[in-house]
């Protein structure tokens, strides 16, 4: 199936209230294309990395949506159009334009699985259900994981250090928290080497099907693997659901000014003796984890890179 795509011209202060009213006419799913520079202050408690800016906000904003090629295009245009003129009464819309265009039949529920392909740690394998077993990589301990949108940040370099990380200090039976989970990869790389059970928090909904995906792809058992939907940072009843003195290792896989703030949190979180695992961090932000261990009584034991990625590692 074709679909038709559609981009309308308008004004970044007028973005709001048009997709609204495309909402209101049956139009779903918009994509916003502008120049406004994104900052931390935007993103609110999501961990996501932002670079500098390398644009100038122009005051223009395309609104690119999707239809069906069968779909009755005309009369849903016709009343976009006449609730746009209707719009410039009570806010500038700029040029109002819409133009339109065809598309490729698109999967677009299975389309990020171009960027997830099978990759190695070590003697461990990380495959994806949609591949075979490469040849080269035959005889290797195999973990499936299907990581969906909940996959972590870095890609396959910061999931390495973390993994490499948990599995020189894991001991048997050890109680691991994962903050920032995703996938649960992390988690299940524990379970698998012998940990004896793992809670996992995040923020993101998709994390929840995706783990207990991943735990039965891996014949691990309910009572292994808990989530929670919650952010740890300044959430008293969450830290308090956790449990104190209780953790083996604490491990997060984020980004380095996600994990300062993290930190803070973990102390108290770990046994005597307990091992706070970090990755994600981009080159030249090692400082800003390590000062935060440091400040918050943890001793860095442990640094390695691969790319431009980073892991700490500091004990209790």
């Amino acid at each position: 199936m074709r679909w038709k795509e559609f981009k309308l011209k308008t004004t970044t202060v007028a973005t709001d209230i048009v997709i609204s009213s495309l909402y209101d006419l049956g139009v779903e799913g918009v994509q916003i294309e502008d120049n406004i520079p994104i900052t931390k202050d935007d993103l609110g408690e999501m961990f996501v990395d932002v670079g500098p800016a390398e644009t100038i906000d122009d005051g223009i904003a395309y609104l690119i949506f999707y239809m069906e090629d069968n779909a009755d295009t005309e009369e849903i245009i016709k009343n976009v159009k006449i609730e746009l003129e209707n719009l410039r009464n009570i806010i500038d819309i700029g040029d109002g334009s819409i133009t339109e265009s065809y598309t490729e039949d698109v999967d677009w529920i299975n389309n990020w699985k171009e960027f997830f392909h099978q990759f190695t740690i070590d003697d461990m394998l990380i495959l994806p259900s949609w591949e075979e077993i490469k040849e080269e990589n035959k005889g290797k301990e195999v973990i499936h994981i299907d990581p969906g949108t909940a996959f972590g940040t870095g890609g396959h370099e910061t999931t390495r250090l973390a993994i490499r990380a948990i599995r020189k200090y894991l001991k048997t039976d050890d109680v691991i928290l994962d903050i920032g989970c995703g996938s649960g990869i992390l988690g299940i790389v524990a379970i698998k080497n012998g940990a004896k059970y793992v809670l996992g928090t995040d923020l993101d909904e998709c994390t929840i099907p995706a783990v207990e995906y991943n735990m039965k792809e891996n014949n691990i058992s309910k009572d292994k693997y808990e989530i929670i939907l919650d952010n740890v940072v300044n959430n008293q009843s969450l830290n308090d659901k956790i449990g104190y003195d209780k953790y083996d290792i604490v491990v997060s896989n984020i980004l380095a000014e996600a994990l300062v703030d993290i930190t803070k949190e973990v102390m108290p979180h770990l046994k005597k003796d307990g091992i706070y695992i970090t990755s994600g961090i981009l080159e030249g932000k090692e400082p800003l984890v390590i000062n935060a261990c440091k400040e918050n009584g943890l001793q860095v034991i442990d640094i390695t890179h691969e790319g431009e990625w980073s892991s700490v590692v500091a004990k209790k």
